[in-house]
């Protein structure tokens, strides 16, 4: 792994850590994080959160655009859950890869 690759991915991931770095889109994350759920209604998050509906509405869709979240529609419903893969293993490969690097540092170290 280069640093231009790595650089490149630390800004493909861009989206996702402007996501994940905000508390209350960390907590409805953590709402969300149960994958037996099948997805949550804004006013479900909204009770589990104690946030006010646009509020929720707000950071649903900031979470939707950085895919860190789906949305799925069952007739005029819509249920939010936490999207597993996309963005999420783009940042696992990225952590994957700084940790890499720093083996790599490690060794030169030594």
């Amino acid at each position: 792994m280069d640093i231009e690759q790595l650089t490149e991915q630390f800004s493909n991931s861009k989206k996702i850590f402007v996501a994940i770095g905000n508390e209350t889109r960390q907590a409805i994350i953590t709402t969300l994080i149960d994958p037996e759920c099948g997805g949550m209604r804004v006013g479900d998050i909204k009770e589990k959160t104690h946030l006010s509906r646009p509020a929720v509405s707000h950071h649903l869709k900031i979470l939707l655009d950085a895919e860190v979240i789906g949305r799925r529609r069952v007739g005029t419903k819509n249920f939010y859950y936490l999207k597993l893969g996309g963005q999420w293993q783009t940042l696992v490969q990225l952590i994957n890869n700084i940790e890499n690097l720093r083996e790599l540092e490690d060794k030169n170290h030594e």
